[in-house]
């Protein structure tokens, strides 16, 4: 299905004051959609941790769901830094490193060019604030690019740093000027390399941005992917769009309510298909969309994010192949007619038969194709994101998830590029055949 509606905003990447947070599209079931899925209640549990605390976005209070606790729809909470009232260990912002943050280096044979879209879909109204009309997406394009020129991409904007910082207690422990400064290795403006690359769409986790999953996409770019990492309307702790709005968590409390798991992937899985609809068909947004091969698509995510690949595989069959990070399902996986699959989590909350792990193992009885089931020891849920690796620069570490912010970038790029290239691009990946030496970190839970 392609549809033909709005795209305002550049084609060129958007300056610094327009990259943002997350969203949510609810309600109604989507395309093919699977029963419930888990152990859990289906909606956004909120724990309580010391140092949290409580925003309030435009329209009412909304409850703390921070980047510094494990931000599993399904279940518990695991503490990934300390909070801003924590003195012990760490560094102050007085006190943080001079170096500038930067991202790890892709490891990929091309350059990294990248392109922002504002995407608005006027067949659907927002589902959080139906007051504001059509349903808005913000998407960052990655693509394998030729070496040489361009211009410096920003990571986000100071206003957005401030506000994630503050969400996660980390605003007294890095600064929000260097958080946003953060060095990235995507450049505005390059040529693409020459040929057709599948597609991947990314969705990042409940409350957090797009640009949480900027390491993973610029690794995918190089290696011969496009990547669009999506940013849902009212669903992260601060969004940028276009005309200087920033766009809060107005998600929150309604998807704290029971159903609003559910509610949230099944919204995401429709933004998901919007978005390669808007890439892939005719009249497409992107001016670089003849560089997209429109019969290899895959889906991925981190959290609810990754619940969402698995609801838009089963909801739309362009979809090839699928991968969730640390994320409980909330639909399942009926439909999906022998794609391949991969669950990657945290052995604390993904072992089977304990914590989420329940809820895994049911997803994991009704996958029907290629599938694999591995964590991660020592890992956190905001594992498989920047945040480690821009966090364990500034000095703030967290005793209960000894994963180094290098490893933790390290293993989510090996482990999803390989899965991506076997089953996008048919090179044969050994990688996904067992245990390696090289990353005693992870253990093959199942495989099939």
């Amino acid at each position: 299905m392609t549809k033909t509606h709005g795209t305002t905003g550049p084609t060129e990447p958007m300056d610094a004051t327009t990259r943002g947070g997350g969203a949510v599209r609810g309600g109604g079931a989507v395309r093919g959609g699977g029963a419930a899925t888990g152990t859990g209640a289906d909606h956004v549990r909120v724990p309580r941790t010391p140092g949290l605390r409580a925003t309030r976005p435009r329209r009412g209070p909304v409850t703390a769901l921070s980047l510094a606790v494990v931000l599993s729809l399904a279940g518990g909470a695991t503490a990934f830094a300390a909070g801003a009232d924590d003195t012990t260990g760490g560094t102050s912002v007085r006190d943080a490193p001079r170096e500038k943050l930067r991202l790890p280096r892709p490891t990929g044979p091309f350059a990294v060019g990248r392109d922002t879209l504002h995407l608005v879909d006027r067949d659907r109204r927002d589902p959080w604030v139906p007051s504001a009309g059509a349903r808005e997406l913000m998407v960052d394009l990655s693509y394998p690019g030729r070496h040489g020129g361009g211009r410096p991409t920003a990571y986000t904007s100071r206003r957005e740093a401030e506000l994630l910082l503050a969400y996660g207690g980390l605003d007294r422990r890095i600064p929000a000027a260097a958080y946003s400064a953060t060095r990235t290795f995507a450049r505005a403006g390059i040529r693409p390399a020459p040929g057709r690359f599948p597609l991947i769409v990314l969705s990042p986790g409940f409350t957090a941005p797009r640009s949480t999953l900027t390491h993973l996409a610029e690794d995918l770019a190089s290696r011969g992917f496009v990547v669009a990492t999506v940013d849902h309307a009212y669903e992260s702790i601060g969004t940028a769009f276009p005309g200087g709005r920033i766009l809060t968590c107005e998600a929150c409390e309604p998807a704290a309510e029971p159903g609003g798991g559910r509610r949230v992937t099944e919204g995401r899985a429709e933004d998901l298909s919007y978005v390669i609809d808007r890439l892939t068909g005719r009249g497409a947004a992107w001016q670089r969309s003849g560089m997209i091969d429109a019969t290899r698509i895959g889906a991925g995510g981190h959290s609810i994010g990754g619940a969402a690949a698995l609801a838009t595989m089963t909801a739309d069959r362009r979809v090839r192949a699928g991968v969730n990070m640390d994320g409980s399902f909330h639909t399942g996986p009926a439909g999906i007619d022998g794609r391949p699959f991969l669950m990657l989590g945290t052995e604390v909350q993904h072992t089977p038969g304990i914590e989420d792990g329940k809820n895994w193992d049911e997803t994991w009885r009704e996958l029907d194709g290629w599938k694999r089931w591995l964590t991660v020891a020592g890992s956190g849920h905001y594992s498989f994101t920047d945040v480690p690796v821009l966090a364990g620069q500034a000095g703030v570490v967290d005793p209960q998830v000894p994963l180094s912010g290098e490893r933790s970038a390290q293993i989510p790029r090996a482990y999803v590029g390989a899965f991506f290239a076997r089953h996008l691009r048919g090179v044969p990946q050994p990688l996904l055949d067992g245990p390696t030496p090289g990353n005693p970190e992870i253990t093959f839970r199942h495989h099939a």
